[in-house]
């Protein structure tokens, strides 16, 4: 995905502080991950936007690292906030399952929610970041400039 004026922004949140640029970067994301979120509530599970990853997310995190780097999931949750870890069998399906014995147990047929919500809010994703970063980065100058002049006294 590429966003207009993504340099710009870049160059702005590279003149933060390092956790402050996170930050801004996380509520934006957030803000703009709504969309997407109330899409696949239509699902049987609910829909969370979080920077808690589960075990395998993590993994895959750690082998993409960067001290700049702000992850989001946005995606299905157990009632209790945990993973859903059998959500992909419903979001793709599944094939004729067996067990050893043969026995046959049936199949799931795909019904997606997370990616047809995705598309459908790609566009409109992008235009949200985009404005909220600016306004995250907006208000954390003007934090950090009252902080300033308190500290000057």
């Amino acid at each position: 995905m590429k966003i207009e004026g993504s340099g710009d922004i870049e160059r702005a949140l590279v003149e933060l502080a390092r956790g402050t640029a996170k930050g801004v970067m996380r509520r934006a994301m957030k803000k703009s991950l709504q969309p997407v979120k109330r899409d696949a509530e239509n699902s049987s599970f609910e829909i969370a936007i979080t920077s808690k990853l589960s075990p395998r997310q993590r993994g895959e995190a750690r082998r993409d690292r960067s001290r700049t780097k702000v992850s989001l999931y946005v995606g299905p949750v157990e009632s209790d906030g945990s993973h859903a870890p059998h959500a992909h069998l419903i979001e793709f399906g599944t094939g004729p399952r067996r067990h050893e014995s043969g026995k046959y147990v049936g199949a799931v047929m795909a019904d997606p929610f997370m990616r047809p919500a995705w598309d459908a809010n790609r566009e409109r994703m992008l235009q949200i970041l985009r404005k909220e970063v600016w306004a995250e980065i907006e208000k954390a100058v003007e934090r950090a400039a009252r902080k300033a002049a308190k500290a000057a006294g």
